[in-house]
């Protein structure tokens, strides 16, 4: 168990450099939409490669980031029922989800997708649309996307067995969804006293 504690370890580390890195092609996503639009609202010249390069970007954002969001379990979760029940049986119900579920549906479509992009690739795929991108750089992101995220499945897996087994800390453990959402309002909320205390103090100089 020790040696594929390291495993999972080695595999956070993994998701989490890639998640980080991939966190800047948001900030490159903004400027190109933005660039792209000024460039079109204010010459009246638009480009399908840079139009199709925004939707890349943000393919890359979804499918590198997945396995880093599952590692720190920002998924889309419905756990009305399961919050509920005593932490073993939680812990019992993602192993029972990331065995029948997770890791065959995403291996899956891992496996699928490699002969998609190798024939692009082959054929040096071009975009049906004038001037626009080489298509199997985009069909590369889908395998490797798959591939991090059943990693994150299976670093998930180790990590509740080696707690149902007395051998590691509770991987559910840690900040909830409400907790991350509650953060989320008090800074709202502090933001915006901010900016009304901001105004009124210039209409207090005024």
């Amino acid at each position: 168990m020790y040696i594929l504690l390291n495993v999972a370890r080695l595999i956070d580390r993994l998701n989490t450099v890639v998640g980080k890195s991939v966190t800047w092609l948001t900030l490159l996503v903004v400027l190109v939409s933005a660039i792209n639009a000024i460039i079109r609202k204010s010459f009246g010249i638009s480009s399908n490669a840079w139009l199709e390069l925004q939707w890349y970007l943000f393919g890359a954002i979804f499918l590198l980031a997945a396995g880093y969001t599952f590692l720190l379990n920002e998924h889309v979760r419905v756990d009305v029922l399961a919050e509920r029940f005593p932490v073993k049986v939680q812990l019992w119900i993602e192993v029972i989800g990331v065995v029948f579920f997770l890791l065959p549906a995403s291996l899956l479509i891992f496996w699928l997708s490699i002969p998609y992009f190798t024939l692009s690739y082959e054929l040096q795929e071009l975009s049906s649309n004038t001037g626009g991108l080489i298509r199997w750089p985009v069909k590369l992101l889908i395998p490797i996307g798959f591939l991090l995220l059943s990693l994150a499945g299976v670093s998930h897996l180790i990590k509740c067995v080696a707690f149902l087994l007395g051998k590691g800390p509770n991987p559910l453990q840690g900040r909830t969804r409400q907790e991350v959402e509650e953060k989320l309002a008090e800074e709202i909320a502090q933001l915006a006293q901010a900016g009304n205390q901001s105004v009124h103090t210039e209409q207090k100089g005024s």
